[in-house]
């Protein structure tokens, strides 16, 4: 069916799928990006840490769901077709995201504040397990099979630069306005502006017409009766199933949120370094990360799926330790030297939620070494030397190299793994449950872990046997099938 595939240009389908994939991906992680200050708004301010583990759960309800949108969505791709489906994920995704800028906060409406926000968040999962697999389905139905993995890596690189656009944005409407208006409404900016975004994204992707080899299938009488049974109520297609989250998506996922979320996580909880600061250095190793993507996508044409994937996963479980040890001990306060004479404090006045107005001291430490730590009654701040910067920049750059390597080759991989006529469901489920359970509970179980046995490390122990696991079965069961034809 190779011909069919010239009724579109490729690179139209790739900015349109991209596009869309990229402003859910956006809208998702909006959330995570901005956990810290969600924490603060729509959870009890009793007890903070308690708070920002609540925010991160119901971060992860996001993931955990996905695999049913894949279940339910992926039966609707299989059966009515590849476009209207991921029409359909894209506008719920966007009205959930825009929602969750317009829910009072904890103080105003109390406990309905964090109800609210679960349950956009369930929609935004669902959502977002239905995207996923319909785009990449729909490039690589559209490629040639011999750069089938070049293509879909464009659609690869839309999570990461998702999560950059996110980062941006904040960092954008920070910067329009002071801290205490940020924290206070500023906040809710990112989240309103999606619904601009989405209506951008639908128009470009309303245009767009089915899948040729769907249409072509559907033609024929072809398509599956039941895409959910024959996914996985046949032996043959849930063996295949098993070995693409086992052998692959789940040490995909767990090294994807690793060398990003947990990054970030990490930078601004164990390490305290200054929100903007923090994010900035996670944007910069992103950007130098991103092309990557294609470069590994474009590799796996030549020397096959697996080597690459699997290499990733090791390498990357050998290397989290090192790396978040130097890490850690560029924030070590205890091995700085205080410059003394430069020691002040700084008093302010601001409002707190209830507009009622407090005063604030600061007290800010400087550090031979170029760091200035700002504290503010129980919260700390880290702004870091321009050359440490560099380092965490790097130190974060060769995780995303990791996650090139083992996400830049993967949705070619899980395409050629299933038969066209169930692909959109049988790619779909274990791929997020590889990501939107193993991976998106990562924060939330390291965080426990952090504080179960009070070391700041041990929350690498979940993300480092993941892999490993994943490496070995990867390493067993995978048979690399790049390159045929669909």
């Amino acid at each position: 069916m190779q011909h069919l595939r010239t009724t579109q240009n490729i690179w139209q389908v790739i900015l349109a799928s991209s596009a869309g994939t990229l402003i859910e991906w956006y809208d998702f992680y909006i959330f995570g990006s901005l956990s810290v200050i969600i924490s603060e708004k729509f959870f009890p301010p009793s007890n903070p840490e308690l708070a920002y583990i609540a925010t991160l759960a119901t971060f992860a309800v996001g993931f955990i769901v996905r695999p049913f949108g894949a279940i339910v969505f992926g039966r609707l791709g299989d059966l009515t077709g590849r476009k209207y489906t991921f029409l359909l994920t894209l506008l719920i995704m966007g009205g959930s995201t825009f929602a969750i800028g317009l829910i009072p906060s904890y103080h105003t409406i109390g406990i309905l504040a964090p109800i609210l926000v679960l349950i956009l968040r369930l929609l935004q999962g669902l959502a977002l397990g239905g995207e996923y697999g319909g785009a990449a389905t729909y490039v690589a139905e559209h490629a040639p099979d011999h750069r089938r993995g070049y293509y879909t890596s464009f659609i690869q690189t839309t999570a990461t630069l998702g999560l950059f656009v996110s980062l941006a944005v904040i960092l954008i409407t920070r910067s329009l306005m002071t801290p205490v208006d940020f924290n206070n409404w500023g906040w809710r900016i990112p989240f309103l502006l999606s619904v601009l975004l989405v209506i951008m994204s639908y128009y470009i992707r309303i245009r767009l017409h089915e899948s040729p080899l769907f249409t072509q299938m559907k033609k024929e009488g072809k398509t599956a009766k039941n895409p959910i049974r024959e996914s996985f109520g046949k032996k043959e297609n849930l063996r295949l199933v098993l070995i693409a989250l086992f052998g692959a998506a789940m040490g995909q996922g767990v090294v994807w949120y690793t060398g990003q979320f947990y990054a970030l996580s990490f930078l601004q909880k164990t390490m305290q370094i200054e929100f903007v600061q923090s994010n900035i250095i996670i944007a910069v190793a992103l950007v130098l990360g991103t092309p990557f993507f294609i470069l590994f996508g474009s590799w796996s044409d030549r020397i096959g799926r697996k080597k690459i994937m699997l290499a990733g996963m090791l390498i990357a479980a050998l290397a989290y330790y090192p790396i978040y040890s130097a890490m850690d001990r560029i924030a070590d306060i205890s091995q700085k030297q205080e410059i003394t004479a430069q020691y002040k404090i700084e008093s302010h006045a601001t409002r707190n939620d209830s507009q009622q107005l407090t005063l604030q001291t600061t007290r800010v430490h400087t550090y031979t070494d170029g760091s200035i730590l700002r504290q503010t009654n129980d919260k700390k701040e880290l702004t870091v030397s321009r050359i440490q910067a560099i380092w965490l920049i790097g130190l974060i750059f060769i995780q995303v190299l990791f996650v090139t390597m083992v996400y830049g080759p993967i949705a070619a991989f899980l395409v050629e793994l299933f038969p066209t006529h169930i692909r959109y469901t049988s790619m779909s489920l274990p791929y997020h449950i590889g990501n939107g359970v193993f991976g998106g509970l990562l924060p939330t179980i390291s965080t426990l872990l952090v504080a179960r046995y009070h070391h700041h490390l041990a929350g690498l122990i979940y993300p480092i046997a993941v892999a490993l696991l994943c490496f070995v079965i990867g390493l067993i069961t995978i048979k690399d099938r790049k390159n045929v034809p669909l």
